[in-house]
């Protein structure tokens, strides 16, 4: 009842000091008075000559959603506008993120939703219910059935066990022509010969060489002969014969893909290096965005030699994606709830006893993501080597990616 008269009241004022206020206010004050609070959303000031006006108080978070959702559809926009460029065949040069942008996302507690999603993906769903969630991720992701080897969907106790499902022997034959085959089902982001020290993550946006893989400090670990009395660059540090060149190709695995990966070759693991960091995320999308986007990420290093020289397999993890598995790797584990930042773990798997390390032979099971990621190949090949590939291109494990 008070707050009604107080309404009726500053009504009549607004109409005798302003006489152009709309005949409507008076209601309208009327209406709103039941569910205002007088001294949270209206205070009444008086100008230096003593007219009352309405002065309201700005709401943050209104302010916030709306400035976001503003800057998230220009973003949508901008984006749609560089794909139709494409489309029609002119060359978009990336927008890359300034260095507030990517302290932004970074500050998101992705380990943490990660963590908290691989706790969910462990939990065992009621039979009844198996079927329904799982038709619905083939239905979103476009996942095959047809090729695992369980096709019933109520065989897999939990969302885990579904994403780690296994194929039929013969869904993906091993090339046995070509010396080094894709190790992953998925999306080739960019594949060429390392410039400068530079590797393309995707076309126009590169990340450290040395950065990546770290300081070079597992040459002892390695049979190969090396000159490193006089190197110009890390990357020649890599290159260790004489007529070699230094090659990379990026596999990014959708959630839609079969999630495990396998040995590319024939090689010899003789060296893991585990560097705990962020888990953004890693589609094309933000690779195009975020520049040393895989320095960024938690990754898993794996280095060793094969017949040509050195070579490199590297997990990279993501959001939601902060397990890495290696099979025959008990001592690691990712997605640590503390780490120190810039750090990384190292662990050698020769020793007195095992002067070889781990003989891998192409195509056998190597590790596992808890649901999609990257891999990074980096190896030293003659210098006639060819990919046999185009940038953005779907690939099945047991493909080739070149030959010499």
């Amino acid at each position: 009842m008070h707050t009604t008269k107080m309404a009726a009241s500053l009504s009549k004022v607004c109409s005798s000091r302003f006489p152009g206020t709309p005949r409507g206010l008076s209601g309208l004050l009327l209406f709103r008075s039941h569910g205002l609070r007088w001294n949270q959303q209206i205070s009444l000031c008086t100008h230096a000559k003593g007219s009352p006006c309405l002065q309201a108080r700005v709401r943050p978070l209104p302010l916030l959603i709306a400035t976001g959702s503003g800057y998230f559809g220009y973003n949508q926009y901008e984006q749609h506008k560089a794909r139709e460029l494409e489309k029609l065949g002119i060359e978009v040069p990336p927008r890359l993120a300034n260095e507030l942008q990517v302290t932004i996302y970074k500050s998101i507690p992705t380990r943490l939703l990660s963590r908290a999603w691989g706790r969910l993906n462990q939990v065992d769903l009621p039979t009844w219910l198996r079927k329904p969630i799982y038709s619905l991720y083939i239905w979103t992701f476009g996942v095959n059935m047809k090729e695992a080897a369980v096709e019933d969907l109520q065989h897999y106790r939990n969302l885990g066990e579904f994403f780690r499902r296994k194929l039929k022997p013969q869904a993906r034959p091993v090339c046995d022509s070509h010396c080094v085959i894709s190790p992953a089902d998925g999306k080739i982001l960019h594949f060429g010969r390392v410039k400068n020290c530079e590797v393309e993550q995707v076309k126009g946006v590169t990340y450290s060489l040395e950065t990546f893989l770290g300081p070079f400090t597992w040459a002892e670990n390695l049979a190969i002969n090396r000159n490193e009395d006089d190197p110009s660059s890390f990357q020649d540090l890599l290159v260790t014969k004489e007529g070699n060149a230094l090659f990379h190709c990026v596999v990014y695995l959708a959630p839609g893909d079969y999630h495990c990966f396998h040995s590319p070759a024939d090689w010899r693991v003789a060296h893991r290096r585990h560097f705990p960091g962020s888990l953004m995320s890693v589609n094309p999308g933000v690779a195009r965005w975020i520049k040393e986007l895989f320095c960024h990420n938690e990754r898993v290093v794996l280095s060793g030699e094969w017949i040509h020289g050195f070579f490199s397999l590297t997990a990279v993890g993501a959001t939601n994606v902060g397990s890495i598995r290696i099979y025959f790797d008990k001592e690691l584990h990712t997605n640590s709830p503390r780490y120190n930042k810039g750090s990384y773990n190292d662990l050698s798997y020769v020793s007195n006893n095992n002067r070889e390390g781990v003989c891998m032979r192409k195509g056998e099971h190597l590790g596992e993501f808890n649901l999609g990621s990257t891999i990074v190949l980096l190896f030293e090949a003659p210098q006639d080597f060819t990919f046999s590939l185009t940038a953005g291109q779907k690939i099945r494990f047991g493909e080739p990616l070149g030959t010499m």
